[in-house]
């Protein structure tokens, strides 16, 4: 299944897991521990419309950035941590009407967002927050995002995991930020969680990674 796929597959599974829930689950606790569901949606919301600006912005420049070095800039270590990000999530998505709202409007924009980056030309190159990276790359950041974040809903809400194609590029990524493979005993949600922080790593863990546990985690 290529990027794309995989990419419109997860936006349709976030967009599942959230369809029909009462007013009271947008206000579970997620693995992002700023954000309860409806910050969380409409983090993933923001990320959907960078995907339509991104493709509609191409570019003839070479890449400077690819699927991992893009993700240098957003380290947990780096700048404030994401914490004014994090509270501008809040507010704007306490603004909407209601969830269903917010819902609504995340499958509209995902759904052309997966659209637009099935259309894209494989060989082009798109600008995105200052850098110019190939579609494939720029595809690999939005569905590493939408991986790592289904798996932060799961915490507050029942469903199913991410699917193997979209986990496996997502640990790929994870590898080459640490540059060596993560351990095989991790099975790859474990990656996904140990590699973003989302969980801490313990004895074994660290026993497996040697030196490398310090530079946990890879990214935010």
């Amino acid at each position: 299944m290529s990027l794309s796929d995989l990419l419109a597959a997860e936006y349709g599974a976030i967009g599942a897991l959230v369809a029909d829930r009462e007013a009271r689950d947008f206000l579970r606790p997620t693995g992002a521990s700023a954000w309860c569901v409806q910050d969380l949606l409409f983090h993933q919301l923001l990320d959907a419309q960078r995907a339509l600006v991104t493709i509609a912005s191409p570019s003839d420049a070479e890449p400077d950035r690819d699927a991992v070095t893009y993700w240098h800039e957003y380290h947990p270590a780096r700048g404030d941590g994401g914490a004014a990000h994090a509270r501008f999530a809040r507010v704007a998505a306490s603004a909407y009407s209601s969830p269903d709202q917010l819902v609504d409007h995340w499958q509209e924009t995902a759904a052309a967002a997966a659209r637009a980056v099935a259309a894209a030309p494989a060989d082009g190159h798109v600008a995105t927050q200052g850098h110019v990276l190939t579609v494939p790359d720029f595809v690999s950041t939005l569905l590493l995002e939408a991986t790592v974040h289904h798996l932060d809903l799961l915490v507050g809400l029942d469903g199913p995991p991410p699917a193997t194609g979209a986990l496996a590029e997502t640990r790929r990524v994870l590898d080459c930020l640490l540059g060596r493979a993560l351990p095989g005993e991790w099975d790859d949600v474990h990656a996904v969680l140990a590699g973003t922080g989302r969980r801490a790593l313990d004895p074994a863990d660290r026993e497996l990674l040697g030196e490398s546990a310090d530079r946990f985690p890879l990214l935010g």
